[in-house]
């Protein structure tokens, strides 16, 4: 039996936000605005609530504006920040994987934006796979334009397949990693999606934990959405 323990957490947050500036947003894609506050503070505020207080985030060398919000607003958390420009989004999550070595971690994406019980319900959900699996965070709501399917066994909650152009549901930018990391791979990867796919192939241990709802913020209309989405939800409280 796994022990549940409080993980430590981190963020990847260092993506350009290409689309959302050809949108007309002008701040670092941290600094993007949902439901008023910015991304960036929406991740945060996950790991607040979730009692996750050592946290390690990625952010590319020109966001000076998150840079400077979160030196502001974390005092609370054991804050370990890097800012770097990185090749690739894999790139970005192999930075954080070794600087969180050696104990379970929660990482997600600055751009997946979820409710607060979500993320909780995945932080409790994924403790008590093995301590030497990869969990992923995944959903039926499919909003991305190059969505990661997956193929999930509802048996066991494996995933079996990580990609092509269908599966049981899609990635949701979320993702604990394993306590007891197995051998990293001999070459590096372009992109995340094709570490995650190269594990499955592999047969190494990779579950999913299912999301109602996740959206992945990289155009305005996908603002728009969330926002809907969260005005709703508050309408129903």
């Amino acid at each position: 039996m796994t022990r549940p323990s409080v993980p430590q957490g981190g963020i990847i947050a260092a993506g350009e936000g290409t689309r959302l500036r050809a949108d007309g947003f002008l701040v670092s894609k941290p600094m993007v605005p949902v439901a008023g506050r910015p991304l960036i503070e929406h991740a945060v505020e996950r790991f607040r609530a979730a009692s996750i207080r050592s946290l390690s985030i990625v952010i590319n060398e020109t966001s000076h504006d998150c840079r400077q919000w979160l030196e502001r607003h974390c005092d609370d958390f054991d804050l370990d920040l890097v800012v770097r420009n990185t090749p690739s989004s894999y790139a970005t999550f192999r930075i954080l994987a070794d600087r969180l070595a050696g104990a379970p971690a929660v990482v997600t994406t600055v751009d997946s934006v979820m409710p607060i019980d979500d993320f909780q319900l995945f932080v409790s959900a994924a403790s008590v796979f093995p301590s030497n699996a990869t969990v992923l965070g995944v959903t039926g709501h499919v909003d991305d334009e190059n969505p990661l399917w997956v193929t999930l066994d509802s048996c066991d909650g494996r995933i079996r397949h990580i990609g092509g152009s269908e599966g049981t549901h899609v990635t949701a930018g979320l993702y604990r990693l394993p306590e007891e990391r197995s051998a990293d791979p001999v070459t590096a990867f372009a992109r995340l999606r094709d570490y995650l796919g190269w594990l499955v192939t592999n047969n190494l241990p990779v579950y999913g934990v299912v999301l109602p709802c996740v959206f992945d913020i990289d155009r305005a209309r996908d603002i728009a959405a969330a926002e809907v989405c969260s005005e709703r939800a508050t309408q129903e409280l």
